[in-house]
């Protein structure tokens, strides 16, 4: 998110987290950011400020400057600065690409320092692809941290996601195939999928 309107609309909807981009390298870096949108934001919306290897002080000046909730960490960031960053007394999302079933390993150090760990398809670039990888590896996951699902979620997942069983299955995360550009949601077909998924 990144526009005051949308950020307005999409907050009507009630999402449990709103994620923020700060990589500059990124279609959707959302700097510089509108911080009275923000702060109108009501509490149960957490805000999530997404980061890519970047240095824990720039993460926490700008969790500092935006008063944000949480941490999303999309690069190659290690255990201890996920622990420091949850020591903050943040919520703190470490992203794994997950290509195979084995990437699932990866995740074990991770444990205990996390509160949720994000899997997303693997490329070769850092963030989204909007790809999807096969839902059907995440049986493989075997960890005790809840997990979100990201990776090309579209409007026509909703069956697919509601089949998704596992017992650390904790959210979905809903990007660039519910985008009229980067960083501008569409409100309105957001608003209908989430509908479809709260009807089951």
């Amino acid at each position: 998110m990144k526009f005051p309107e949308n950020i307005q609309a999409v907050a009507a909807l009630k999402p449990d987290f709103m994620g923020f981009i700060f990589y500059p390298k990124s279609p959707r870096y959302a700097e510089p950011l509108d911080n009275a949108s923000l702060n109108a934001l009501p509490e149960s919306i957490k805000k999530i400020g997404i980061f890519v290897n970047e240095n824990l002080e720039n993460i926490l000046t700008i969790v500092y400057n935006y008063k944000l909730d949480g941490v999303q960490l999309h690069g190659t960031e290690l255990v201890g600065m996920c622990k420091e960053l949850r020591e903050t007394g943040l919520i703190v999302i470490k992203a794994f690409p997950i290509a195979e079933a084995y990437n699932f390993r990866v995740t074990k150090p991770y444990e205990g320092v996390c509160d949720y760990f994000l899997f997303d398809t693997k490329t070769d670039a850092f963030g989204g692809s909007g790809v999807k990888f096969n839902w059907k590896m995440l049986d493989e996951y075997q960890g005790e941290t809840p997990f979100l699902l990201s990776g090309g979620i579209a409007a026509d997942d909703a069956e697919a996601i509601l089949k998704i069983k596992h017992s650390k299955f904790a959210g979905i995360d809903l990007n660039s195939k519910f985008e009229v550009k980067p960083g501008l949601k569409d409100a309105e077909l957001l608003k209908g999928f989430i509908k479809e998924l709260s009807v089951h």
